[in-house]
């Protein structure tokens, strides 16, 4: 696209991930839902990180983990997302900025500590998130540039957005911005029980034509559509979307359009790790390739390539240049 800065600009919480391994009984007894997102707040997040094991700790949230992997292959890209001035609030600036990518929202100087996220991985490779949202929620729409907005290809957001009631308003200021400088939305749907809460709204967003590309895994499809059958919501995806992308795990992605149903294998692996951030990589690569103009196939491969990475090892980020691996598989976009 013509007189673009960037080609992604993500929109989402700014979350200090801190992941540990842990076995099943660990969840039981602290009464977690296995593979779910739990919203926690400050206390039960002191009581968690007392309990849980040795935790490698560094800058996440979803969109921002996108942004970051669509850097990784190359893409000029930016993030607002709100920290406070603290220590944890400087971790994150430097990480993200670090990986290439603007990050100019202010920090606030007061009100909640900068947002936290426990990943609790088992052995199966299942994460299970509790996350205590903290200044990440205090995203408003004063944050939003309309002119940052209409200088990206794409705007990004994510559906955990639509818990706080200021930052919803931020995401419909900015999907606002984005359309009236002729780009285009994209939202994650984020996680089944996100659907669940909202999920008219969600639709209401996919039907209106505020998304015009949407992300979802196999679970939060089935939530939307309350079906238990994957073609049954598919089939009702297309009817109501202008395009989505939805991943399937070890089946790989389908990518839906009025016209057609295209289907992309999944990329090999050696071993599952950690499924942490799969579905946020997977938008990483997705993105770089469509905001390229790259085919149905070809921007799913790209995700493909980014979800095997990250399930490979320990974290949500990637471990190396995308644009190598990308390079080394033969993929252009």
């Amino acid at each position: 696209m013509t007189n673009t800065r960037y080609d992604v600009l993500g929109i989402g919480n700014a979350i200090v991930d801190v992941i540990a391994r842990a076995e099943d009984d660990f969840l039981t007894k602290q009464g977690m839902a296995k593979g779910g997102m739990s919203l926690i707040d400050e206390a039960r997040a002191t009581s968690i990180y007392k309990d849980m094991g040795s935790a490698i700790e560094s800058s996440g949230g979803s969109a921002a983990n996108t942004i970051v992997g669509a850097a990784s292959f190359g893409a000029h890209t930016a993030f607002v997302g709100k920290v406070k001035n603290d220590p944890l609030g400087t971790v994150f600036a430097h990480d993200i900025r670090a990986a290439g990518v603007a990050f100019d929202t202010p920090p606030a100087k007061d009100g909640p500590a900068t947002a936290c996220c426990y990943v609790l991985v088992t052995p199966d490779g299942e994460r299970t998130m509790n996350t205590y949202l903290g200044a990440a929620q205090n995203l408003t729409p004063a944050d939003i540039d309309p002119a940052a907005i209409g200088s990206a290809a794409i705007t990004y957001l994510e559906g955990y957005l639509w818990d706080p009631k200021d930052a919803k308003d931020a995401f419909v200021k900015a999907a606002k911005a984005a359309h009236d400088a002729k780009r285009q939305v994209a939202l994650t749907l984020s996680d089944a029980f996100c659907v669940d809460r909202y999920r008219d709204e969600f639709l209401n967003l996919i039907r209106n034509g505020t998304v015009d590309l949407l992300f979802a895994n196999e679970s939060e499809l089935k939530s939307l559509y309350q079906s238990s059958d994957f073609d049954t919501a598919a089939a009702a995806l297309r009817k109501d979307a202008k395009l989505a992308a939805v991943t399937r795990s070890e089946k790989g992605c389908v990518v839906l359009s009025k016209d057609r149903a295209t289907e992309v294998p999944a990329f090999p692996i050696e071993k599952l790790v950690d499924t942490t951030g799969a579905g946020d990589l997977f938008a990483a690569g997705f993105l770089y390739a469509f905001a390229r103009g790259a085919d149905h196939a070809t921007c799913g491969r790209f995700g493909g390539l980014a979800a095997a990475e990250v399930i490979q090892h320990m974290g949500a980020r990637p471990e190396t240049s995308l644009r190598d691996l990308a390079a080394a598989n033969g993929l252009k976009a």
